[in-house]
Parts: structure tokens; C-alpha cells; sequence
């Protein structure tokens, strides 16, 4: 039954959390844009693409906003009811932490769970959409931007060059090249032009005034050429546009990477890449058989003959015994030891190559799979961690009893950054096959879980962990206390 006491504590939580929700997922998706401005800017993109990017993008961020949203909210409810001494006086009826903290830890599940629902299911769509629209834009040619003096070749086949351009469009000394397969390419000169684009956008119409069109006919290659000069007071010409057009990539094209599947399908891929480096390392024994002979005796016994001891630096030839004092079968079996060296080098060259060629591949699926696993994990750590840090944020709300904006955001920066920085550690670990997939992914939650343990046990007990005044009462009785022993050590001593 819920009470009027867990009523006040969700109301006190929800206009933060929606508020802090959505800031925080403004500043995320700003940092993007911050990143790859300069990919977008200049190439004429509307704003339905736009926003359809913003879209995408803020569903993909949505897993990094909300473990922020919920630390910063979080502290600042609880450090609201302790500024204005609610925290206070709930405690002296009777209730305990835990239970205030009830209906607010029941919330956080419900968000996990659902940040659980999400991660699975929305954002392999998003991310696959995502992918598909910023590859398209960061490779869209620029707008169409003629500038003074300068050629622009971003039409292909094309270079134009005007030295001064008017309003209304209207230019002067207008020089068009035109790349063709001739001796030469063609070139369009006029004293003045103008310029438009037409109504859908297509295609780029110049009517030139005044000028010469020079042509060259003929094999490259030849020597029997035609040089064609044409003198017009009037010329138009058409210039197709469709290859600045914005060109959509399908979405198939990304469908199976690992960051567009879900739980289920990176399961199932996870079991396929299994079996494959499984068949890898069945195949390698298979092959190597050929060469290691000695294999096929491994289960037999075998006689322990230990070889005479070698000197250090000693080489192969100053092992063989003195050719004087050999008999004809020893002088036989010391030209043979040479061949068999030789031989057993051929071998191991021979089983080098064969394992040199497989290794790529196998190391390429190895890296696959934990690519997966990486991401299989991750779906539910990013999940886990709206509780962890729920329980970090609401004993140290209560602790530092400070509400508003200015105190709860310093510590919810330090503790997310702290979570921020082992999430992409352990990725980075896992990635460079330094830790295991499941030890590089929960990295984060193994910290954090006994930091927030600590501080409701701080919290439970009433702590002055985060209060100035304790500690400079405490700093305080350590100065008297040094004052008074030196003082004790200048006394001089009475005989």
C-alpha cells in the first residue's frame, strides 16, 4: 500500500530525474556534434535529415543519459529533504533510511528493467540507423558553392571558374572545363553568364553570353586531330547535379554487426563463432599431423636417454669428435648429423608456413567474438548500472544534505566520471584481449557496488563524511594537540 510518505519521496524525484534526464542527453548529443561538425557543415543538408539524425542519435545515448540522470536526481531529492530538514524530522518518527529509500529503490529497478528493454530491443534499431544515415552524410559531397576566383571540381568532369559574381546570380568571365575522352578537354569561355539551379534541384543551367567554346576532335593518341573554335553571343548549358544529391545506403548493408543485435542474435552468433574456432583448432592438428611424427607414439613407452651435457656457447662443430680417432660408421654418422640439422629446419619452416595462414583468420574470430561477448555483456551492465548508482546516489544525497545544483552536480560528475572511466576501461581490455569479455564489462559494477554499500552504511549511522565543520573540528583538536606537545618539549626541566 503505498503510503503518503513514499508519495513525497517519488514527487520529489520525478521532476529532477525528467529534468536532468533531458540535459543531460542535450550535452551528450552536443559532444557528438562537437566531434563531427565539421563533416556536416557545408553540404546543404535539410532539416528533416537533421532531426532524423538527432533522432537516431539520441536514442543511441540514451543508455549513457540515464545512470547520470538517476545519479544526479537522486542526490538532489535526498539532499533537498535534508537541507530543509524533512530528512530530519521523517527519521525522528521512527523510519528508518531503507525504508525511505524504498519506494525510490522499487523505481530504479523499474528502470533498469526497462533500460534492460530498451538496450535489447530499440537500440540495435538505432544504432543500425544510426550508422547507415552518418555514413551517408560524412560521405555527401558539399553543397554547390561557387566562389570567386577559385575553380570548383566537386561536379565531376567539371571545373568552373567565374572572377566576380553579382545579385541575381549574375557573373562575369565564366570559364567551364569539361573533361572529355578527345586530345583535350573542352573549355566554355564567356564575358558574362547567368547562373541558376533548377526547381527540384537537379540540374545546374548556365546561359553564357558572349564568349567561344573550343573543342578538339580526334584519337589521344593520333596525330589526326580537329580543333573546333564556336563563337556564340548566346550559349546554354545544363549541368547535371544528382551526384551531390544525398545517395541512401541500404540498411542491410550493417544488419550484421554486432552493435545491431540483440540478445538472442548474439547468442546465436557467439555459438556459431564457438564452434568455428573450435573446427580451427581441429583442423591445425589435423594438418600438423603430417609433420609431427612423434605424435603418433605419444600414448607408447619410451626409453629416457638423456643426452650429453653441452657447454655454454659451444657450436656444432665443436661437438664432433676428432676425425682421427673415429672408425668408417662413425665418420658416416657425422656427416649425416649436418643433414638431419638441415632437415629438421625445413620442418619447422614447413610447420610455420602451415600455421601462419590460419592464424590470421583464427585471430580475426577470436576478436569477433569478443566483440560480441563485449556487447552481449554490456546490455546488461549498462542496465545494472541505474541501480548501482542509485545506491550511490541517494545515501550521499543524505549525507551531504545539500540540494539544488551547485553540490549534487560536483558529485555526481566525480562518481560518473569514476563510472565512465573503468566502463571504457574495461572495453578498452577486452577489445586488446587483455581481460576476459565478462571481467572488462562488469569491471564498473565490482568497484562501485562496495562504494555504495559503504555509503549507505555511512548513511544508515548518521556520518559527517561530507561535512566541512567535522573536519575542521578535527583538523582543530590536531593543531592543540601538536601545540601542546611542543609546547610540553620547550619547557625547560626542573631540577
Amino acid at each position: 500500500m503505498i503510503k503518503k510518505l513514499d508519495i513525497l519521496v517519488l514527487r520529489s524525484f520525478i521532476g529532477p530525474f525528467i529534468a536532468t534526464f533531458f540535459l543531460t542527453l542535450f550535452v551528450l548529443i552536443l559532444q557528438f556534434f562537437w566531434l563531427w561538425i565539421d563533416d556536416f557543415v557545408g553540404k546543404g543538408i535539410d532539416v528533416f535529415t537533421m532531426l532524423r539524425l538527432v533522432l537516431y542519435l539520441s536514442a543511441t545515448l540514451v543508455p549513457l543519459a540515464l545512470p547520470l540522470a538517476i545519479l544526479l536526481s537522486s542526490i538532489m531529492t535526498f539532499g533537498n529533504l535534508g537541507e530543509t530538514f524533512e530528512l530530519v524530522a521523517i527519521k525522528s518518527a521512527g523510519i528508518g533510511l531503507l525504508r525511505f529509500m524504498f519506494p525510490l529503490l522499487i523505481t530504479a529497478l523499474l528502470l533498469s528493467g526497462l533500460a534492460f528493454s530498451f538496450n535489447n530491443y530499440v537500440i540495435p534499431v538505432a544504432n543500425l540507423k544510426m550508422k547507415t544515415l552518418h555514413y551517408d552524410l560524412v560521405n555527401k559531397k558539399p553543397a554547390f558553392d561557387l566562389k570567386e576566383g577559385v575553380f570548383y571540381t566537386t561536379i565531376p568532369d567539371y571545373a568552373i571558374k567565374v572572377s566576380k559574381k553579382e545579385k541575381d546570380s549574375i557573373l562575369h568571365n565564366v570559364i567551364i572545363y569539361e573533361s572529355s575522352t578527345g586530345p583535350q578537354d573542352n573549355i566554355v569561355a564567356a564575358e558574362k553568364g547567368i547562373m541558376r539551379i533548377s526547381a527540384d534541384k537537379r540540374f545546374l543551367e548556365f546561359t553564357l553570353l558572349n564568349g567561344w567554346r573550343y573543342e578538339e576532335r580526334g584519337n589521344r593518341y593520333g596525330n589526326n586531330t580537329d580543333f573546333i573554335r564556336l563563337g556564340f553571343k548566346e550559349y546554354k548549358k545544363v549541368l547535371d547535379l544528382s551526384s551531390l544529391a544525398l545517395t541512401r545506403t541500404n540498411d542491410s548493408a550493417y544488419k550484421d554487426r554486432y552493435e545491431m543485435l540483440s540478445t538472442r542474435q548474439l547468442g546465436k552468433n557467439i555459438d556459431s563463432l564457438q564452434r568455428t574456432l573450435t573446427k580451427f583448432q581441429e583442423r591445425d592438428r589435423h594438418e600438423l599431423q603430417s609433420y609431427l611424427e612423434f605424435s603418433k607414439y605419444l600414448d607408447t613407452g619410451w626409453i629416457n636417454v638423456k643426452a650429453p651435457p653441452v657447454k655454454k656457447g659451444a657450436k656444432f662443430i665443436d661437438l664432433l669428435p676428432d676425425s682421427s680417432k673415429l672408425s668408417p660408421a662413425d665418420k658416416t654418422l657425422t656427416v649425416v648429423k649436418p643433414s638431419v640439422l638441415e632437415q629438421s629446419i625445413s620442418f619447422a619452416n614447413s610447420i610455420k608456413a602451415t600455421i601462419e595462414g590460419p592464424s590470421w583468420d583464427y585471430e580475426s574470430k577470436r576478436k569477433d567474438l569478443r566483440m560480441h561477448l563485449m556487447v552481449w555483456h554490456e546490455k546488461f551492465t549498462m542496465s545494472i548500472a541505474v541501480l548501482v548508482l542509485f545506491l550511490i546516489g541517494a545515501p550521499l544525497g543524505s549525507i551531504v544534505r545539500k540540494g539544488g545544483i551547485g553540490t549534487p552536480v560536483v558529485f555526481a560528475v566525480v562518481f560518473f566520471v569514476i563510472f565512465f572511466l573503468l566502463n571504457n576501461f574495461g572495453k578498452k581490455f577486452v577489445k586488446e584481449d587483455v581481460l576476459q569479455p565478462a571481467a572488462g564489462m562488469w569491471l564498473a559494477t565490482i568497484v562501485l557496488v562496495p562504494l555504495g554499500l559503504f555509503l549507505i552504511y555511512k548513511a544508515l549511522h548518521d556520518s559527517q563524511l561530507f561535512n566541512k565543520e567535522y573536519y575542521f573540528r578535527f583538523f582543530r583538536a590536531v593543531r592543540k594537540l601538536i601545540a601542546r606537545k611542543k609546547a610540553l618539549k620547550e619547557q625547560p626541566l626542573v631540577s
